[in-house]
């Protein structure tokens, strides 16, 4: 449940997993596991944020600027618009999943990594570029949902709605409802990004 086959279809789901896998150097199955852990908390992060009038126009509006969907057809080179442009330039917008992590999840950035982490078996370096690759992943899906269904912000906050209400109802529920308690303001240093591109430096 709530796996990237789940969200993005078999075919699409496999090929993001197997990306993820190949770029963090680390086996399928516990990437798959990690991916399990962190992509609820991501959702859960996202219909917290967009559970407000204010908050759901804002999503509105990053999908409709940034998020269209497109990002999904070139999982191949998610890689190189994360990460490769760290150096020289900062990354599209819609690849910019350091900020979109940033907003999600607020101060507890660093306890979601830790928690997965732990779960998973993968070090923290590892599932910090996990959660980078799923960022943007979750938000051109959020996008590409937004256009197939031409959803606008009530209708992005009843669908989320009704997501975190499965993730509640799931056996992790009572677990991302204390992992995600804050009000995602975006205010918090970038944590994840940090410790995914020291892992990546260190590698």
């Amino acid at each position: 449940m709530f796996s990237l086959q789940d969200l993005l279809g078999q075919d699409q789901g496999n090929q993001a997993v197997d990306q993820i896998s190949q770029n963090i150097g680390a086996d399928h199955s516990a990437v798959s596991s990690a991916i399990q852990m962190a992509l609820p908390m991501i959702l859960n992060g996202l219909a917290n944020n967009a559970s407000t009038p204010q908050g759901a126009q804002n999503l509105d509006n990053a999908l409709t600027n940034d998020h269209d969907g497109s990002i999904l057809g070139n999982l191949g080179g998610l890689a190189g618009m994360i990460f490769g442009g760290q150096q020289a330039a900062p990354p599209p917008r819609q690849a910019d999943a350091g900020g979109i992590l940033g907003h999600i999840f607020g101060g507890n950035q660093g306890n979601v990594t830790q928690q997965v982490s732990q779960q998973s078996g993968l070090n923290i370096g590892q599932v910090a570029q996990i959660l980078m690759f799923l960022a943007p992943i979750v938000m051109g899906y959020l996008g590409k949902q937004k256009q197939e269904q031409g959803l606008d912000a009530s209708g992005l906050q009843n669908m989320l709605g009704q997501q975190q209400q499965q993730i509640q109802q799931s056996p992790q529920g009572s677990f991302l409802e204390r992992m995600l308690d804050s009000d995602g303001d975006g205010s918090a240093m970038d944590d994840i990004a940090s410790m995914a591109f020291k892992y990546m430096t260190n590698r």
